[in-house]
């Protein structure tokens, strides 16, 4: 994983999270095991949980994930990212529900929540229901609002003047 400028590491924190924002994908993946790592843009040839190397430029990451057979994409922000995917449904998933309600027309759902109220469990299964609709079909803010047309950025390796 490269880090994206704006995912340097910070000093000021003390945090192993916000020193090696990488970490976080990898918390986000739960309690799952491991099943397989593959190179940017590869398939993904089995069940369970895959590890992608991508950069940790969102529509360069994204990118990579559609090429390997993604056909949604959960985008988590806590910075109230604009990124939106057209060529898969792209629901974004507000960390914060300050941000939320900063960018609520641009934003699907709301996890600050769950991060603080006891039943958990509600949330989790309000997100997996609205995941399941914009599988099936249902437009995502971004998509309804007409963005991501131009998120399609392969992943330059090497050394770029």
């Amino acid at each position: 994983m490269s880090p994206s400028p704006r995912q340097l590491p910070d000093v000021s924190s003390s945090t192993s999270v916000r020193i090696f924002p990488p970490l976080g994908a990898v918390l986000k993946s739960g309690t799952s095991p491991l099943n397989d790592v593959v190179g940017y843009g590869e398939p993904i040839t089995a069940p369970g949980l895959t590890f992608m190397d991508t950069p940790g430029y969102d529509p360069v990451s994204a990118t990579g994930m559609v090429a390997g057979g993604a056909n949604l994409l959960a985008f988590t922000t806590g910075r109230g990212s604009l990124f939106g995917s057209r060529p898969v449904p792209c629901p974004k998933i507000s960390t914060t529900s300050g941000l939320y309600a900063r960018m609520s027309g641009d934003i699907d759902f709301d996890a600050g929540p769950a991060m603080s109220h006891p039943d958990q469990v509600t949330y989790g299964t309000a997100l997996f229901e609205a995941l399941v609709d914009m599988a099936s079909g249902a437009e995502s803010k971004s998509e309804a609002l007409g963005f991501g047309t131009e998120e399609i950025v392969p992943w330059r390796m090497g050394a770029v003047l």
